[in-house]
């Protein structure tokens, strides 16, 4: 493994938890919000990334939604926190997995239902 692919995720990971954890403490007055971007931006900080990413991606499509429709301007920053969030999701792939599995009893099913057409067809 390369300095640079051991290094690159340490790097967006502390940006982005520090970008999160800085704006979250400094607008602390919405509690609900704030609180959440001030525990994930801590948890990215602590190493605990795919829940943390889990808790950022709603905040982060309305930051992006905000900046693109309601007040546009600032694209860097947006752009910069839009990538960090897809580059760590996409480093932590493995940890997103079972979110897109089927369920083996749908699996199941399935497999019966196309060997019983196949039947139909066969016969």
């Amino acid at each position: 493994m390369s300095l640079k692919s051991r290094k690159l995720p340490v790097v967006a990971r502390v940006l982005l938890g520090a970008v999160f954890l800085v704006f979250g403490l400094n607008g602390f007055l919405h509690f609900l919000l704030k609180a959440t971007e001030v525990v994930a931006g801590a948890l990215l900080l602590l190493g605990f990334v795919p829940i943390a990413l889990t808790l950022l991606a709603p905040i982060i499509v309305n930051i992006v939604a905000f900046h693109l429709f309601l007040a546009p301007g600032n694209y860097a920053v947006v752009g910069l926190v839009l990538a960090a969030e897809i580059y760590l999701a996409v480093v932590h792939r493995s940890a997103f997995a079972p979110l897109f599995a089927r369920p083996a009893a749908r699996r199941g099913a399935a497999k019966a239902a196309s060997l019983e057409a196949a039947d139909r067809v066969a016969a």
